[in-house]
């Protein structure tokens, strides 16, 4: 992600550039990217608007993106035949019954957005309801993160000044291997 401070930086004055760095850094690592825009907004370099509105419509419009990759793979016949699922699941009931509930659950659980998202496109959950919650989910989650970013890069400015960066850099890789660490071990539990 450092590439994203960079393009940032780069982007100077000009909020509009800020916003698409932003929005394509969370198509790439959008934890990393919520990071280390928060770090951005706390040095001054990016609005606190442009940082969040950009953060909201990447994040969201990525949701909307793992939905149609399920929905176009259901359209593909070999896809069709290799999902079984029970009864009214494989109609899309079920996920239109729990688009909510699996819509939260998947965005705070580390891992499970990819297939989830997914399978409520293969399985035709209704789409406005599936980007109802995917908005908020994102904004609790998304908000929360920046939140606990702006403080924490607050602390890093205030106390390792030149070294603020390596350190956002080691709380942004600590979110991600408490993430990793917690999807392999629901991995094991449910083996």
């Amino acid at each position: 992600m450092p590439s994203l401070t960079a393009f940032l930086a780069a982007a100077g004055a000009s909020p509009f550039m800020q916003g698409i760095a932003i929005i394509v850094g969370t198509f790439i690592l959008e934890d990393a990217a919520t990071i280390l825009t928060a770090m951005q907004v706390r040095t001054g370099h990016v609005a606190l608007s442009v940082a969040l509105v950009a953060l909201y419509i990447g994040i969201v419009v990525g949701d909307m993106g793992l939905y149609g990759m399920g929905r176009l793979a259901a359209l593909w016949p070999p896809a069709r035949r290799w999902i079984t699922l029970p009864g009214g699941a494989r109609e899309g009931h079920w996920f239109d019954r729990n688009v909510f509930r699996i819509v939260f659950i998947s965005r705070f659980v580390p891992g499970a957005r990819l297939p989830l998202y997914t399978a409520c496109g293969f399985f035709r959950a209704r789409f406005g309801l599936f980007c109802i919650a995917a908005v908020l989910a994102t904004l609790i989650w998304t908000s929360l993160l920046f939140l606990v970013s702006l403080r924490v890069g607050q602390f890093l400015i205030d106390h390792l000044g030149t070294w603020k960066w390596a350190g956002m850099a080691g709380f942004a890789l600590t979110i991600f291997l408490i993430s990793r660490m917690i999807a392999r071990l629901q991995g094991n539990e449910t083996r």
